[in-house]
């Protein structure tokens, strides 16, 4: 049987490793509605795992090679690796093994309009906007997105329709396996170094990736940005440009702050659109914005839509997240984990505030916190106050010896705090009404802001 058949809706069982994550168990809950019948294994119960178990999936903690036994295909996350028992023992079986992706890919295949969001900065919130968008213009969006939203209730949004909507991430060359028809690069920089050998690298992956894009589809790209700009001429395709600069295609006129929220009038090729608000902080959100217009208009989604949908959106989950109040200061939460997003926020941040903004900051991977601790240090300068907690590591092992001091070494207001109970009892000491708290990193740093709170 071909492997795009086993993931038909025909009663086979597909087996997860590594179910628990939040693009796995979407798409075990994707397979699901299509009929196959869905099981899975990971280390730890968490919320993901506890939603599958509420639909009726058999998830096992603990991964041993038995848990395999009777799968017709077997699904595992990019931080499964070829020894882990039950990948060893399918192959022993002759059970084929798919990589994440490539099953999304094949999930994809069934859509008319596949629209792939990528780019080393604002995968989920451009990805978001795109989704509320399509919504507003009554195109019952299938979406797989990696940060819960409010308007679909989730991380997915499974539908009967004829367009997907999907991030598209880099690392280990993942979105190669998607063929979009409107494909969109925000922005392309030194990240996942831990796969990639640097930049160049990097750009011929996303050269790749858009030489995907389908006979027929669009290619949408960041004008203002070099590197992304690079790639898509590399791969020959023809593209349609979004930016700040007056020449893009798609650009941002009158561009306008209140309070650090953005207002601008949408410019296609010259002509004045519609005019925005958005509901979302920061300069780059302009860019998110003009990126999901400019993939928007060319599939034919009015531009009354687009700005209608734009002012409704007020962000994801964990991008400038609101958590509450302590001792009347501000607490929110951000997921930015590479300099130039913290660079982005905090900037987003001071002009929206005119507080002092202390910043909680958890490196994220020891490879990234090596490579990029000049360019983190020289970003959370923009705070007032930074405290450092001790390094994610999330699918590393620590065999360079680096700490979250190499960051604070090369700052003059930094500290750091090892443990969450020791930052938040730092925090209660300090923060006084009117700062702004922002915790920040992609691992479990929100806990710090949410238990910050609870002190009331």
């Amino acid at each position: 049987m071909q492997i795009k058949e086993l993931l038909t809706n025909n009663g086979n069982t597909v087996h997860f490793v590594g179910i628990g994550g939040v693009s796995m168990s979407a798409l075990a809950e994707v397979c699901l509605s299509r009929g196959l019948s869905v099981r899975g294994s990971d280390m730890r119960e968490g919320v993901y795992t506890e939603r599958l178990h509420a639909l009726g999936v058999d998830v096992i903690i603990g991964h041993r090679a038995g848990n395999v036994e009777g799968a017709d295909v077997v699904i595992r996350t990019s931080a499964i690796k070829d020894d882990n028992p039950e990948i060893s023992r399918a192959r022993e079986l002759g059970i084929p093994v798919l990589e994440r992706a490539e099953a999304w890919g094949i999930i994809m295949e069934n859509f008319r309009e596949v629209v792939c969001v990528s780019g080393t900065h604002g995968k989920t919130s451009t990805t978001a906007m795109m989704t509320c968008i399509a919504l507003a213009a009554d195109r019952d969006p299938e979406v797989m997105i990696g940060a819960d939203m409010r308007e679909i209730g989730g991380v997915l949004r499974i539908s009967d329709g004829d367009l997907f909507i999907a991030e598209a991430c880099e690392y280990c060359d993942s979105f190669l396996n998607f063929k979009p028809t409107v494909a969109i690069v925000l922005n392309v920089e030194e990240d996942h170094l831990d796969y990639f050998s640097g930049i160049d690298d990097i750009i011929r992956s996303f050269s790749k990736f858009v030489s995907g894009t389908k006979a027929g589809g669009v290619v949408v790209v960041n004008a203002d940005d070099e590197n992304a700009m690079s790639a898509v001429k590399l791969s020959g395709k023809s593209f349609v440009t979004f930016g700040l600069s007056e020449d893009a295609d798609v650009t941002a006129r009158n561009l306008e702050f209140t309070d650090g929220f953005p207002s601008f009038t949408l410019v296609y090729k010259g002509e004045e659109l519609v005019k925005i608000r958005l509901s979302v902080l920061g300069e780059h959100n302009v860019k998110n914005a003009l990126a999901a217009s400019a993939a928007a208009l060319r599939m034919g989604i009015a531009p009354e839509i687009i700005a209608k949908a734009l002012a409704a959106f007020t962000g994801v989950g964990r991008r400038m997240e609101y958590k509450g109040s302590y001792n009347g200061a501000k607490i929110y939460d951000d997921y930015a984990h590479h300099p130039s997003e913290v660079e982005t926020t905090l900037n987003a941040v001071r002009r929206a505030h005119e507080g002092r903004i202390i910043c909680v900051f958890q490196p994220h991977t020891y490879t990234r916190t090596a490579a990029l601790k000049e360019g983190f240090a020289k970003a959370l300068s923009l705070a007032d106050k930074v405290i450092l907690a001790d390094i994610y590591a999330a699918r590393e092992k620590n065999t360079i010896g680096i700490t979250s001091a190499a960051i604070g070494e090369l700052m003059q207001n930094a500290v750091c705090v090892s443990g969450f109970d020791a930052i938040v009892s730092s925090l209660e000491s300090d923060v006084r009404d009117g700062d702004f708290v922002l915790t920040m990193g992609a691992g479990d740093i929100y806990k710090v802001g949410e238990m910050l709170c609870n002190k009331k």
